[in-house]
């Protein structure tokens, strides 16, 4: 059996439907029906049947941090994919978010160890391999820098990778991946997802930043062939192109027929834009468009080398990044022509 935890998020949901396709018995862990039901969402982007492999899926409701509950799903477990964890660029929210990213990872570590001959695929990202401003291109093996250049949740995905490493001392079978900014379609208002309804609604600023970016089934892919691999105690990149922010948006733009960014956001410009959203989030209640740190490093040029998880996996092959963008442009299209809105 596999155990999948954030099996209800944008990775989680892509690695069930490529395990079910394989033939595999798969549990996922889920907290309410909601996250549960928009699986299935997710699952239609694909198939026109997205009910039969939903169904085959052994759900458990539980939480990482419900350790009773963990202990509930990891019965007859021998492979876990650990895809669980929380974003969120508002202060307010960052101890949750570093109570679900690290002593959710210590709960689900602990629970592996409990168990005989289990397999963890811890899921970080490249932002826990830190970044320090230098713009020099990042690989697995930079080592971490405590830096104003990292936000709380690359901190937070740092030291869930630390429990990790702590497991593999205690004699963990484990490696983990560390992917780019993951590109798919599924929530419209988070994440990625996000980027796509800007460029509808229009976007006319750019920022000079970028970053790595790769598609979610490549991902899912990657993680699927590293856990039926010898590969353990080591972490592995995954992303398919280094791209910044403004290509992004104008094949977006490109795309959906709409005018693309054309003017550049400058510091100060990203400046008064996030204290003026933080104004007027503290007088109405509402969650900012943008955030101190994301005005941050949307200015940041982040590259990654990409090479190890390739020279591990020679025959595998990422997605062109301009098909992958124009696929979840035309998703997110289809699905304002079927709702009239998003």
């Amino acid at each position: 059996m596999i155990l999948v935890t954030g099996g209800t998020g944008l990775l989680g949901s892509h690695l069930l439907l490529q395990l079910l396709e394989e033939g595999q018995s798969v549990r996922a862990l889920y907290r309410t029906e909601a996250k549960r039901n928009s699986v299935k969402n997710i699952f239609n982007y694909y198939t026109d049947d997205a009910q039969s492999p939903w169904e085959k899926i052994d759900w458990v409701q539980g939480d990482v941090l419900d350790v009773p509950s963990l202990e509930d799903a990891m019965q007859g477990v021998t492979k876990v994919y650990h895809c669980a964890a929380a974003v969120t660029f508002l202060a307010k929210e960052r101890p949750y978010m570093h109570k679900v990213n690290v002593e959710g990872t210590a709960n689900l570590v602990n629970a592996c160890l409990e168990s005989e001959n289990v397999r963890l695929c811890h899921v970080s990202s490249v932002a826990a391999i830190g970044r320090d401003g230098s713009e020099e291109t990042i690989r697995e093996e930079n080592e971490w820098k405590d830096s104003s250049h990292n936000a709380a949740y690359a901190i937070s995905k740092h030291h869930a990778e630390m429990e990790v490493w702590r497991g593999v001392v205690e004699g963990l079978n484990a490696f983990m991946v560390n992917p780019s900014l993951i590109i798919g379609p599924g929530d419209w208002n988070a994440s990625t997802g996000a980027m796509f309804k800007k460029a509808w609604n229009g976007l006319p600023f750019y920022t000079r930043g970028g970053n790595c970016f790769v598609d979610a089934r490549d991902v899912a892919q990657a993680m699927i062939r590293l856990m039926n691999s010898d590969v353990r105690d080591q972490r592995f990149i995954i992303g398919a192109e280094n791209r910044k922010f403004k290509e992004v948006f104008e094949t977006i733009s490109a795309v959906m027929e709409k005018k693309p960014p054309r003017f550049e956001a400058t510091p100060f410009l990203t400046g008064l834009t996030w204290r003026a959203e933080w104004l007027i989030s503290t007088l109405t209640g509402k969650k900012p468009f943008i955030t101190k740190e994301v005005a941050h490093h949307a200015l940041q040029l982040n590259r990654y080398d990409n090479s190890k998880l390739l020279n591990e996996l020679p025959d595998f092959r990422y997605r062109n990044m301009d098909e992958t963008l124009e696929f979840v442009s035309r998703k997110f299209m289809e699905d304002v022509k079927a709702t009239g809105r998003i």
